[in-house]
């Protein structure tokens, strides 16, 4: 195939020629001046590797745990919305995509395809995205349903109050598609000549009031692990200790909610540091080829989770195309890991890599 992408951000070209603009806008874009949208993908440049040399590396091993369960490396698709946009079949083949490659799936709280769909499709490991509703009871609803579905976590997303302005979407006024999910329960329609219907949707929708306490409630509602996304400070982390969650997502949003907040590789290790080993910490944003994922791995984080490639992905070729995203990541950290030194992931340490605080603290 003469257009066989060599690396994953080719998948993003191949997208941006399949996709309506609107559609690639809206998967593309960032909030506001999308600084940090620039920051997620450019602060890994500034990062560099230490190899080790004469390592045994004859035997490479990426497989890890996430909550218990098993995985072939540490990358996790990360809970992205409405893959129907990307592909007639959507996150369906996205699922399908993640149990061929034995990595485990994050399903968006906004999926086109149903939560039961996506259970009945394959054996992926899958965990649920949460988001709180006004009317908690559709929350409430939807974590039963995953339960009952076979899900083995809820991811609650707590930095989206409001939904961040993005401008592509007001410019475009980005119609989102009815959600399955939610037939029945609430209108995703919004008439909103101003702009994004999706702006609309999420300001009568998304529950601003929702706070620390409200941990408390969802542990009430579930067995299932809580892991909590879009933490970025030390503080954050550890309020998220005290009220008992399973685990910690160090997440910006894809840089799709507040601009000028740091890029999360940025502040990765601020939280590590915090939470001292008491739960995984898994990392989220800007993720485009293994040395990425060997970084944020040096960095503390327990494993990565890649959100627009898969979606690329799924919009140039299908199931195929995750597939080939997933195996070009996995392929290249392997590759990272023999050329550094790292035969297991236990290898990859601290030292391993070299920030500019590093340097500038060199300097002193």
């Amino acid at each position: 195939m003469g257009d066989e992408p060599v690396n994953v951000k080719e998948y993003q070209e191949l997208a941006k020629q399949v996709l309506p603009k609107m559609y690639y806008d809206y998967f593309a874009g960032g909030s506001e001046d999308q600084h940090t949208l620039r920051e997620n993908v450019d602060a890994f440049q500034r990062i560099i590797i230490r190899p080790r040399i004469l390592v045994d590396v004859s035997k490479i091993d990426m497989s890890t745990t996430i909550l218990g369960y098993k995985t072939s490396a540490p990358i996790m698709i990360a809970p992205t919305a409405m893959h129907k946009l990307a592909h007639p079949e959507g996150e369906i083949l996205t699922a399908k995509a993640a149990a061929a490659c034995n990595v485990i799936m994050g399903l968006s709280f906004m999926s086109t395809c149903t939560i039961e769909e996506v259970a009945s499709s394959c054996n992926a490991v899958r965990f649920f995205q949460l988001y709180v509703y006004k009317r908690r009871e559709i929350a409430a609803l939807m974590v039963k349903r995953a339960e009952t579905n076979g899900f083995k976590a809820i991811l609650l997303t707590v930095d989206t109050p409001k939904l961040g302005r993005r401008e592509a979407d007001i410019k475009n006024k980005m119609i989102a598609p009815q959600l399955k999910n939610f037939e029945g329960l609430i209108s995703t329609e919004v008439d909103d000549n101003k702009g994004s219907n999706l702006e609309a949707s999420a300001s009568r929708n998304f529950d601003p009031s929702v706070s620390w306490k409200d941990i408390a409630w969802l542990k009430s509602i579930t067995k299932l692990p809580i892991m909590i996304k879009g933490v970025l400070t030390r503080e954050d982390a550890i309020k998220a200790l005290e009220v008992g969650v399973e685990g910690i997502i160090v997440s910006n949003h894809g840089a799709r909610q507040l601009d000028y907040v740091p890029a999360t590789i940025s502040v990765l290790e601020e939280v590590v540091d915090a939470v001292q080993g008491r739960v995984p910490v898994l990392f989220d944003g800007g993720i485009r080829q293994g040395t990425d994922v060997f970084k944020a791995l040096a960095l503390g984080a327990d494993a990565v989770m890649v959100g627009r490639p898969i979606v690329y992905g799924l919009a140039a070729k299908g199931e195929y195309g995750v597939r080939r995203v997933i195996k070009m990541l996995k392929d290249e950290l392997e590759l990272t890991m023999a050329l550094s030194g790292c035969p297991t992931l236990n290898d990859i340490t601290r030292n391993h890599v070299r920030t500019r605080v590093d340097n500038h603290h060199c300097r002193l």
